[in-house]
């Protein structure tokens, strides 16, 4: 083939390369793509950690630097960097671990049930010093000082109960916990607290050393729950309720008296523990062959100890110093009973102890003497008795005269009362009659004033009329007299005057008289009438007149 050939040929041509160059970038990039989607895959379908809830996840370091000869596990602080099992636990939630470097245990929690508490127990860390039972630092394995209450924690633990065997269903955990019950001190006790892990007392002699010291502390518990490390401390309980027992619990009480006769009694006894002296009571009498379990049943040791020798001490030192017959009478039976309270009470105080009640319930005398004494006491009884019954005769018969003597002061006081009610009665009516007459008087008198005020009145008031009247005849004879004197003094003119004013109201029509008619002549007739008429008009006006000025006159 020619050169010319070779360079027409298609192979070579610039589209051709051009699409192989663009199909093999597409290639690799499908490649990457897919690359990635399988990396992402698998990332998270065999990196993925869920941890659901109420479990941890305990992780174990594949790779990484070898593990030191100290270091039992992978301590926080170094997470991560060395190989094996990890302090560190992953809690609820998603993680993503390489699984080519770790693996990983999904489990649960330690879950402290109710009414328990937890106890770990470290097995990983600093060894603890000489002479150390409990580890303080959470550095340090061993016993931790403090507890866990009810709950979930997220330890990586094997928890099983006090006094059990541990369960190994499986290998990679750090701790044990382990479940105790707290101390629960009922109501009218005390706890008692023994510290067994603390630093020593100055004295290791006292019974009750320093506060925070090992040994038996001053300072008790009062009632109440509490989640205490029982390898810290121990707490005991002391009742300190009041109990109650008879002194014949301890055997028969007796002692002999002063003439050498055996006297036996029995009594009861109510006492309670002080509780401001628990620890002190507790420390010095406790037997713990007695105490069942944390309750310590130090009463048993009170009675045995303090109050059944202190009674018995008394009975004999002062019951010596009487004879049987003291004990037959009933005073000294008396004082006896008191002497011993107060005398028992005084001496178990300074031993923590309080004497609520010590009563003497029976005294036995021997009976050689208890016969007779009581014979001779009854016979004197008796012979009291007589007496009395001879006073109550003498003090019923002087009952009976009083009574008599009463009943008459009642009669005597009752008829002066009957008296006195009439008399009274009577003085009542005789004032009642003589107010009701002073009434009347005072009313007759209030009525004349009132009649002489009503007839001076009457008098004034037809004056004042009388003058009002001749007051308005003056203005009006006045008014007149200024009439006529209007028309010159002619009392004629001014009655013809009043007479027309009346008249001309009435008028509807007027007919005049003209020169040349005839039809007036016909009234022609009249006039000497009219006026006659008018001047009698005149004359009655001037007679009225004259008449109310003699009326002002007189």
């Amino acid at each position: 083939m020619s050169s010319s050939s070779k360079q027409n040929s298609p192979l070579d041509s610039p589209a051709l390369k051009r699409l192989l160059r663009q199909g093999l970038i597409g290639t690799a990039g499908l490649v990457l793509v897919c690359g990635g989607l399988l990396a992402v895959f698998w990332f998270y379908m065999f990196c993925r950690i869920e941890v659901p809830s109420g479990h941890i996840a305990v992780l174990l370091k594949k790779t990484g630097a070898e593990i030191e000869n100290d270091m039992e596990v992978v301590p926080e602080s170094e997470f991560g960097n060395y190989k094996g099992l990890q302090e560190k636990v992953l809690t609820e939630g998603r993680y993503f671990y390489n699984p080519w470097n770790w693996e990983w245990d999904i489990v649960q929690q330690v879950e402290i049930p109710e009414n328990r508490l937890g106890v770990r127990i470290r097995l990983h860390g600093d060894d603890l010093d000489y002479g150390n039972l409990i580890a303080y630092d959470n550095r340090q394995k061993g016993i931790a000082a403090e507890v866990l209450r009810p709950g979930r924690h997220g330890l990586n633990a094997i928890v099983y109960e006090a006094g059990k065997p541990v369960p190994t269903y499986r290998d990679n955990y750090v701790e044990l916990v382990e479940l105790h019950e707290p101390i629960v001190i009922p109501a009218g006790f005390k706890g008692v607290v023994t510290l067994l892990s603390a630093p020593l007392a100055d004295d290791p002699n006292q019974l009750i050393v320093e506060e925070g010291r090992r040994g038996v502390q001053k300072k008790t518990l009062d009632p109440g729950v509490y989640y205490i490390n029982p390898y810290v401390q121990r707490v005991n309980l002391v009742d300190c309720r009041s109990q109650r027992f008879n002194l014949s619990t301890g055997g028969e009480m007796g002692f002999p008296s002063r003439d050498g006769f055996w006297v036996r009694l029995d009594g009861r006894i109510e006492f309670r523990v002080d509780p401001e002296r628990a620890a002190e009571v507790f420390v010095t009498y406790n037997d713990s062959g007695n105490d069942n379990g944390l309750d310590a049943r130090v009463e048993e040791e009170i009675i045995e100890k303090i109050i059944l020798p202190n009674a018995r001490s008394f009975c004999r030192l002062r019951g010596s110093d009487n004879s049987g017959r003291d004990f037959i009478l009933g005073d000294k039976r008396l004082a006896f009973q008191e002497d011993f309270q107060q005398t028992l009470g005084e001496t178990c105080q300074r031993q923590g102890i309080e004497i609520i009640q010590a009563l003497v319930t029976r005294i036995s005398p021997p009976q050689q003497i208890a016969s007779p004494v009581r014979d001779r006491q009854i016979a004197t009884q008796q012979a009291q008795q007589y007496v009395k019954e001879i006073e109550q005769q003498a003090s019923e018969q002087q009952l009976k005269i009083e009574q008599e003597m009463v009943k008459r002061k009642e009669a005597l006081v009752e008829v002066d009362r009957e008296v006195i009610k009439l008399t009274t009665e009577a003085m009542r009516q005789q004032e009642v009659a003589v107010i009701e007459a002073e009434q009347r008087k005072k009313v007759a008198e209030v009525e004349l004033a009132a009649a002489k005020d009503q007839s001076e009145a009457i008098l004034a008031q037809g004056k004042a009329e009388a003058e009002v009247i001749g007051f308005e005849n003056e203005a009006e004879a006045a008014g007149w007299a200024k009439s006529v004197e209007a028309y010159n003094g002619n009392g004629d003119e001014y009655a013809r005057w009043v007479m027309l004013r009346k008249l001309a109201p009435s008028y509807r029509q007027m007919m005049v008289n003209t020169a040349d008619s005839s039809l007036m002549n016909i009234f022609t007739e009249f006039s000497g009438g009219a006026n006659e008429q008018a001047a009698d008009v005149t004359q009655n006006a001037s007679k009225a007149n004259n008449q109310t000025n003699s009326g002002e006159t007189e």
